[in-house]
């Protein structure tokens, strides 16, 4: 009988029909079992979090279909301390059971941080530095001193501060600075359109100070934006240093602020054209 005589005989066949029942049996098996234990098929919806604190979600159960992990907490004494704020995966993902969802809650103690020595700077430096560590700018003023704008001292609550004093974040900052041995006047920005936020730093670094502020629809951080300001910006009069500038807002949502800031730079160019014309009538 030949090497290849066994492909005559029954029982070869025999085997061979066991053995490949016997792998897609196996193969079934490990399929199977990988669909437990993956839980293949078993998709859920990530549910809202925010404002939940972590015992209320382990108190509603979300325990037996997610695991989490607080990664970052912040401080806002307008939240509840503990609840979420930020949540990964976002509200609305699909993920199988036992996924990490990634909280960011709210401190229970406000995060501190190190005051500067802002003594000495210029003001566009020191308003840089209290940004970059989280503090904001409570008020400007001025005083007599031979380098205008630069900072003479540093207040917290009308009194002065030492560098390396731990302080909450988000805490503001008075900035005492020279005027310098000249007379010297500030001009107003073009505010128009900004944001609260942008239209006080623009006001700050322009050696000026936020007034009152009024709000036509309700306080928006994202919508609301300058529409109106005293002294108007349109306005060609120099002011005196740390000057106090009054402020409107509307909501974008509800005001066309792009043709109204075009309308603005037409009666700019207006203005600037009379200004001009005026001077060459005086020349002649």
């Amino acid at each position: 009988m030949g090497f290849f005589g066994f492909l005559k005989k029954r029982k070869f066949y025999l085997h061979l029909v066991v053995a490949i029942g016997l792998s897609i049996i196996l193969l079934f098996a490990v399929l199977k079992s990988l669909d437990v234990f993956t839980r293949h098929g078993d998709v859920y919806l990530v549910p809202n979090f925010e404002g939940q604190t972590l015992g209320r979600l382990t108190e509603n159960n979300y325990d037996e279909y997610f695991t989490f992990k607080i990664i970052d907490s912040l401080y806002d004494p307008l939240r509840e301390k503990g609840s979420v704020v930020l949540q990964n995966p976002k509200p609305g993902s699909k993920v199988k059971q036992g996924r990490h969802v990634y909280l960011t809650t709210v401190a229970e103690l406000p995060e501190k941080v190190v005051m500067p020595n802002l003594k000495h700077l210029s003001l566009r430096q020191a308003l840089v530095t209290l940004q970059s560590v989280g503090l904001e700018v409570d008020e400007l003023s001025y005083m007599q001193y031979f380098a205008r704008n630069a900072v003479v001292d540093q207040l917290f609550n009308g009194e002065p501060i030492e560098p390396d004093t731990e302080i909450v974040k988000g805490s503001s900052i008075e900035l005492v600075l020279g005027k310098g041995e000249t007379l010297t006047k500030a001009s107003l920005p073009m505010l128009i359109g900004l944001t609260q936020q942008e239209a006080k730093a623009s006001i700050h670094y322009n050696s000026l100070n936020v007034g009152q502020e009024y709000f036509q629809e309700s306080f928006d951080p994202i919508h609301s934006r300058v529409y109106k300001t005293d002294p108007p910006v349109l306005s060609k009069g120099l002011l005196d240093l740390g000057a106090k500038v009054n402020l409107w807002y509307r909501s974008d949502e509800f005001f066309n602020f792009d043709e109204y800031i075009k309308q603005f730079e037409i009666d700019s160019l207006k203005s600037d054209t009379i200004v001009v014309n005026r001077y060459l009538i005086e020349d002649e």
